[in-house]
Order: C-alpha cells, then structure tokens, then sequence
C-alpha cells in the first residue's frame, strides 16, 4: 500500500515538463500508443511507459545530471528488457514536437514478436511438444 500511495503522490506533483508531456502521450494521443503514467516496474518508479514497446521515458532536472543512482536503475530496466529515452525537462519544454517524434519513433521500432510454433511435424519436437508445453497457459501479447 505504501508504493501505491507514493506514485499517488508522484502522479499529483508531476513536473512542468511531465506535465506536458503527459497531455500528449495520454489517452493514445500520440498515435494510439497507449502510455502510463507514474509506472512500478520492479522497485523502481518510471515517469512514463509503453508496455507493448517496452519503452520508458524520463523527464530529467538537474538532480540526474550523471546520477549514479539512475544509471544502476537504467541498468536493470535494461536488463528487463526496456529501452529507456531520456529527455531534460527543458527539451521536453522547448522542444515539444522534437521529443514526442523520438518518442514514437522508439516506440514504433518494437522487438521482434516471439516465434510462432514450428508447423505439425516440423523443427524439435514438432507441433505436439509445443502443445503440451503451454497448453495450459496460452500465449498472449505484451
């Protein structure tokens, strides 16, 4: 309950420049890429992600200018699998259309679809150890 309240607490002190940003990635303004806000992934807080593109995007102050903190966090997002965009607070401000053409331009550029399941009697094991193997839990989209 403690983490949901700190990202409540996040989401209504948002910055000028999340703010901003915000109003133009919500509610699939930015070419209906669905984007969250004020995110947990692991015990870490995003300011803003993409599930499906497993995108992140900061808005960055001062206070990240070479932070060791956020390189060990970038470090561990990646090695979850998500590409991290940081942009400064005052690009993000001054350079709106700029920021939000690299963002989708990320976003866009998703990894590959995990493979499909070799066709009956094809590959290792054919189609029916594939079958057995996640029949139970069926393949869904990220």
């Amino acid at each position: 309950m403690v983490a949901h309240e700190f990202v409540k607490s996040l989401r209504q002190q948002m910055t000028e420049a999340e703010n901003l940003l915000w109003r133009h990635l919500r509610g699939h303004r930015l070419n209906g890429e669905k984007f969250r806000r004020q995110q947990v992934i692991g015990p870490y807080v995003v300011d803003f992600v993409h599930f499906g593109a497993r995108v992140v995007v900061e808005a960055d102050g001062g206070q990240h200018n070479e932070s060791p903190g956020d390189a060990r966090r970038d470090a561990w997002l990646k090695s979850q699998g998500f590409r991290i965009l940081r942009f400064w607070n005052h690009e993000i401000c001054n350079d709106t259309e700029a920021v939000l053409e690299a963002v989708l331009a990320a976003v866009e550029c998703r990894p590959p679809s995990p493979p499909t399941p070799p066709p009956r009697g094809g590959g290792v094991g054919g189609e029916g150890e594939w079958l057995h193997k996640n029949s139970s839990n069926p393949r869904t989209s990220t």
